[in-house]
């Protein structure tokens, strides 16, 4: 279950069969687990529009980057490890009809699981440290 009162449509299948099984509202939400608000409401939304699925899976705006486009960003990211994301923008948008912006390659990034970091500073090895290093090496 997400957020408070949001049930899946299996859910609400169950609580609309509870009902018209004869229990109560409360009843109904003792037995499923459910406040007594979200029984009666669900319930009242099968009532009156005869459905008991939930339209929030297609609400809100199509994303930008497909699984393909993924894949596509994916590459260039392998391409360069350490490319910023303003490249990272303008190189997807070269080949791509439909150009997106820095947020969208941000937040696509995110979704796929690649995060900012920097890189870890090393100090460069002096050339009489590195005969030091390699005489004791052997």
């Amino acid at each position: 279950m997400g957020k408070k009162g949001d049930l899946s449509n299996f859910e609400r299948g169950i609580v609309v069969g509870a009902r018209r099984a004869g229990l109560s509202i409360s009843q109904s939400a003792q037995l499923l687990g459910f406040s007594r608000t979200t029984i009666s409401r669900v319930y009242k939304e099968w009532c009156e529009k005869g459905k008991t699925s939930s339209m929030r899976q297609s609400c809100g705006r199509k994303c930008l980057v497909d699984a393909r486009g993924q894949k596509r960003m994916g590459r260039l990211i392998q391409a360069d490890r350490r490319a910023t994301l303003t490249e990272i923008t303008t190189r997807y948008n070269r080949g791509m009809q439909q150009s997106i912006c820095e947020a969208t390659t941000h937040t696509t990034l995110r979704r796929m699981g690649y995060n900012s970091r920097r890189p870890h500073r090393v100090p460069l090895i002096s050339t009489t440290n590195r005969k030091k290093r390699l005489q004791f090496a052997r």
